[in-house]
């Protein structure tokens, strides 16, 4: 069984820009990898 590798992918800090990292898990998914996205602010 061929499992897909799995990423996650978080905007940590306070700007609302998200675009690269849409972009990253776009083209992420588009390479075969399950991405998880978590949005914006995720900062620990």
């Amino acid at each position: 069984m061929d499992r897909k590798i799995r990423v996650l992918v978080a905007k940590p800090g306070l700007d609302g820009h998200d675009r690269g990292a849409k972009v990253v898990a776009a083209a992420m998914r588009d390479a075969g990898f399950e991405v998880i996205y978590t949005g914006l602010r995720q900062t620990p």
